[in-house]
């Protein structure tokens, strides 16, 4: 199943959108219910949905976290 998490999986409270993919959390949390078509709409709205977040998570990511524990190894 196409998807545009690419781990990053944190909200701006401003938008609504996630950071990484841009999608809302109703749209993360029903992904696997949605048909091929109405999961291309939403991916073909993220670049302009991303273009309005903030660049910066507030708080730190799931992979950066990951990232760090592998450096500190």
């Amino acid at each position: 199943m196409e998807s545009p998490c690419i781990l990053v999986c944190s909200i701006d409270m401003v938008t609504g959108y996630c950071f990484g993919c841009g999608r809302t959390r109703e749209e993360i949390g029903g992904w696997t219910l949605y048909t091929s078509e109405e999961r291309r709409t939403i991916m073909a709205e993220l670049p302009a949905r991303l273009a309005t977040v903030e660049r910066k998570p507030r708080r730190e990511t799931r992979r950066s976290r990951m990232a760090r524990e592998r450096d500190e190894a």
